[in-house]
């Protein structure tokens, strides 16, 4: 049977101008997939304190250490992913890094004073949203119609509660900002500014059109559940969105329909 593709390129870092310094990110996006990340990726990387190199969005660097452990070259190489002038800062955002177990651990073995966004929906709107993503990946990677892998994903990425409290683990509540992608919706000039005071950088705000930049665009459509599985989806979460409530107590359930009674 022939190699299938990756799912994710390796990409080099770029070059280092004269001047600059490379390092650990200052702040690293962590998740979460279908959640308007590249849209709050680019009022990060419009700031005028922040290096907001676009190779940064979609690293992915973080998750090669699935299978084996990172040692120091590996170090070294995810440093020089982040050249900045000095006086700015530098980070990057992969949506899928807050699912994978195994980046918890690599995070703070090559970035330990970074600071984590992550960025939750609604579960059960993630959940239709990535799932029509991976049917698109599948084609593309030429993955067969019966691997079903990404079905399975799809629900294990929406228990935000297990996967946050793999990085509390290692690096403490204060480090790990925690927005709700309704919220950031409908006040991003509020939601931006919060996320501007975590990672300790003045107030400021992007060109209207940038605030304003559609989110999640695509033409991939969202799956339509019918009404079993959507009562399979909220009752498999349930129990995880209790959990989240009480680490993220400004999360605003009355936003996720499904919830709100919790």
């Amino acid at each position: 049977m022939p190699e299938r593709p990756p799912l994710h390129r390796e990409i080099p870092p770029p070059e280092c101008p004269p001047g600059w310094r490379t390092g650990p990110p200052d702040f690293i996006g962590v998740g979460t997939q279908k959640s308007g990340t590249s849209w709050w990726w680019a009022l990060l990387a419009a700031h005028p304190g922040v290096e907001g190199s676009a190779h940064a969005k979609e690293l992915h660097f973080l998750s090669r250490f699935q299978h084996r452990p990172m040692n120091d070259d590996d170090v070294a190489e995810y440093h020089r992913h982040f050249p900045r002038p000095p006086g700015l800062l530098a980070g990057e955002w992969t949506p899928r890094y807050m699912a994978i177990p195994s980046v918890a651990e690599a995070t703070q073995r090559a970035a330990p004073e970074a600071r984590l966004v992550a960025i939750l929906r609604d579960p059960v709107e993630r959940y239709r949203s990535g799932l029509s993503q991976w049917y698109v990946t599948r084609r593309r990677t030429g993955r067969p119609p019966e691997d079903e892998r990404g079905e399975s994903e799809a629900v294990e990425r929406g228990l935000y509660a297990r996967q946050l409290e793999r990085l509390i683990e290692r690096f403490g509540r204060d480090r790990l900002l925690v927005l709700q992608f309704e919220r950031c919706l409908s006040e991003p000039a509020d939601q931006y500014g919060r996320t501007l005071s975590f990672l300790g950088l003045p107030q400021w705000l992007p060109e209207p059109e940038v605030i304003r930049l559609p989110v999640n665009t695509t033409t991939v459509g969202k799956t339509d559940l019918d009404p079993e599985q959507h009562r399979r989806l909220v009752d498999g979460y349930q129990a995880d969105v209790a959990r989240l409530k009480d680490i993220v107590p400004d999360l605003d359930l009355t936003l996720w329909p499904d919830f709100g009674h919790l």
